[in-house]
C-alpha cells in the first residue's frame, strides 16, 4: 500500500507517567507495554499536519490537517523497534479521517479544530464532531521555552519522541505497522495552560496525577511507508 508525505509542525509533546498496567489493558494482544524509569507513559500531542499528500508526489498538490492525538509506547516481542501506539486521533476533515482510517487502520475522528499563533504561543481548541462517538473538547495554550535540548540516548526525551513505527491492531488479533522516517527532533522545554482537556475522558482513562513533562518542537518533514503486516 503507498505511503504519505507530509509536515509535522508546531507540536506540543505532553507526557505523563503511569503504571503500566493502566495502558496494558487497552492494548491489541501481541503488543507489550514499553516502560522508562518503571513507567508507562501517555501523551497529548497537538500539532498541525502540512502537505499531507501520497509519497513521491510534489508538496504543492498536498493539504493541511490539524491533528490531536493520545498516544503510548510499545514494542512487538521478537522485533527490535520501539514504536507509538495511538487510542485516538482527532483531525478537521472528513475526506483526510476516512483516508488515513482506510489506509492504516488508525482510528481517526472527525474534529473542528482551530490553532493560532501569537506572539510565539499556540492556542489550541479542538471539538470532536464524529457522528455518535465520545464527545471530546480540548483547549490549550503551548509554547517553548528555554533553549534546545537534545534528546541523548537513553534519556526521557528520546524515549518519547524518537519513535519511527506505529503500531495498529487488525482483524482476527493481527497486528499492522507503518514506518515513519524523518530528521531527528529539534526539541524545546515547552510550558502549557489546559483549559479544557476531555481526551482522558474520552479514552476510557482516568485523568493522569501530577503535572506533564512537555516538549515543544517547531516540526519534522516525514514520509511514511504503507500499511503492512507483521507475520
Amino acid at each position: 500500500m503507498i505511503g504519505v508525505e507530509m509536515g509535522w509542525r508546531q507540536l506540543l509533546f505532553a507526557n505523563w507517567p503511569v503504571e503500566p498496567e493502566v495502558v496494558e489493558r487497552g492494548l491489541p494482544e501481541g503488543l507489550e507495554v514499553d516502560t522508562y524509569d518503571e513507567k508507562a507513559w501517555l501523551s497529548v500531542v497537538p500539532f498541525t499536519n502540512v502537505a499531507v499528500r501520497p509519497r513521491g508526489l510534489p508538496d504543492s498538490i498536498g493539504v493541511d490537517l490539524p491533528e490531536l492525538n493520545l498516544r503510548t509506547y510499545v514494542t512487538v516481542p521478537g522485533e527490535d523497534r520501539p514504536a507509538v501506539f495511538f487510542y485516538s486521533l482527532d483531525a478537521d476533515g472528513w475526506l483526510s479521517v476516512l483516508g488515513a482510517r482506510l489506509a492504516f487502520g488508525l482510528p481517526y475522528y472527525n474534529a473542528d479544530i482551530k490553532m493560532i499563533e501569537r506572539d510565539g504561543a499556540i492556542r489550541y481548541r479542538s471539538r470532536r464532531a464524529h457522528p455518535g462517538d465520545q464527545p471530546l473538547r480540548f483547549d490549550a495554550r503551548y509554547e517553548p521555552t528555554g533553549d534546545r535540548l537534545d534528546a541523548e540516548p537513553g534519556s526521557l526525551a528520546e524515549f518519547l519522541t524518537e519513535r519511527y513505527r506505529f503500531y495498529v491492531g487488525g482483524p482476527g488479533g493481527t497486528i499492522a505497522y507503518a514506518n515513519v522516517d524523518h530528521d531527528v527532533w529539534s526539541l524545546r522545554p515547552a510550558t502549557v495552560e489546559f483549559r479544557k482537556n476531555e481526551i482522558f475522558r474520552a479514552n476510557n482513562f482516568a485523568e493522569p496525577d501530577g503535572e506533564p513533562i512537555c516538549y515543544y518542537s517547531s516540526g519534522v518533514d516525514i514520509v511514511s511507508s504503507g500499511r503492512k503486516w507483521l507475520k
